[in-house]
């Protein structure tokens, strides 16, 4: 990139890396590629965003260098597999999107399903056996549900009332009082918060891992906690619902179990994040691209980050060494920059978004 045009965007180089099929340029140089938000930037809710369609056909081959440029689709959310959402967006927008492509608030945690192959993990939120669905699908063999618990003993949380619908548990048979729970995993928003922040303190506070148990030293943690996601609040079109002000998201989740282990034990309770604005997302989006690009990048990657939440995307993307776009079609609809965490370029939509980079990045400027 030419600093001539560097000035002109005040862009900053960064370092990204692109899912789904391997792309093959029509030159030698390629050395960029792009992360799209989902939510606000390419649908809203269950409705598509107009230019998004016409945004990524020019990234599939449609525009004036007859090159596909690598993308993924980079989002907070989950709940689902990636073949799933994949299906969703590739509907709504009428662009086939490859699974590979897209990465979920939890797609990182793949990388834990070694570790924890053959240990007892307690998967909490989604719907149903949703998030169930994915853990055993990236490979962890012997994970658990808040529905096992209640149904091992319903007096975990008297509160509710345990599932009737034995197609939700995942072994009815097992007896907790026995088998320990090596780590928690929040994958997604609970639908049950009581239950859920109940059972997940059980685990935490047990002795080794044995729910039931109290152990008497709080010094050491000794069952990990993990987030997919701690955003505090989800906007009205990111959560399906019409009320005109923000909802809570997983982040409060995670401040409520903070502050009942803190006044519980006496400790902070240590967890690992994921999500944006996350490092670990960013990473594991490089990771994947290393594993599944044919063609080497010529030189620094240059990634182009769009999205349109400053505290989530912008910050993200500028934290990891990405070029930020903020576009003004989801959260964000100021009509300069954000103040906070401002982006290095702002555009009115992602179709100018990715117009303006191609334009750049293929010297037609």
């Amino acid at each position: 990139m030419s600093s001539v045009l560097k000035r002109s965007f005040g862009i900053k180089q960064g370092v990204f890396g692109s899912f789904g099929s391997r792309y093959i340029s029509t030159t030698s140089k390629l050395n960029y590629a792009f992360a799209f938000d989902i939510d606000g930037v390419l649908i809203k809710g269950n409705k598509q965003i107009p230019e998004a369609t016409r945004a990524l056909k020019l990234l599939n081959g449609d525009n004036s260098s007859n090159r596909r440029i690598p993308f993924v689709l980079l989002t907070n959310g989950g709940g689902v597999t990636e073949s799933q959402k994949a299906e969703q967006i590739s509907e709504l927008i009428n662009v086939k999107i490859d699974p590979k492509q897209v990465v979920l608030s939890h797609s990182p945690m793949q990388n834990l399903a070694k570790k924890y192959s053959d240990k007892r993990v307690l998967i909490v939120g989604g719907r149903g056996r949703s998030c169930y669905d994915v853990a055993k699908n990236y490979g962890f063999h012997e994970a658990v549900t808040p529905h096992d618990i209640m149904h091992w003993n319903s007096s975990s949380w008297p509160l509710s009332t345990p599932t009737s619908d034995l197609s939700m548990l995942t072994n009815p048979a097992q007896e907790f009082s026995q088998l320990p729970i090596h780590a928690v995993m929040v994958f997604h928003d609970s639908f049950d918060w009581g239950r859920d922040i109940q059972i997940m303190l059980d685990a935490l506070c047990s002795h080794n891992g044995i729910l039931g148990t109290r152990k008497n030293d709080y010094t050491v943690q000794d069952v990990p906690l993990y987030w997919s996601n701690v955003s505090l609040l989800k906007f009205p079109f990111c959560f399906f619902t019409d009320f005109p002000a923000p909802r809570l998201g997983q982040g409060a989740v995670k401040v409520a179990l903070d502050s009942l282990y803190k006044t519980l034990t006496g400790k902070n309770l240590q967890s690992v994040s994921f999500g944006k604005p996350h490092a670990a997302t960013y990473q594991f989006a490089d990771q994947v691209l290393d594993a599944i690009t044919t063609e080497k990048f010529v030189g620094k990657r240059n990634v182009y980050a769009v999205g349109d939440n400053p505290a989530a995307d912008i910050q993200g993307a500028n934290g990891y060494g990405w070029t930020s776009i903020l576009v003004r079609t989801g959260v964000f609809t100021g009509k300069d920059n954000s103040k906070e965490f401002p982006a290095q370029i702002v555009c009115e939509n992602v179709e100018e978004a990715v117009e303006k980079v191609i334009a750049l990045e293929e010297g037609k400027l």
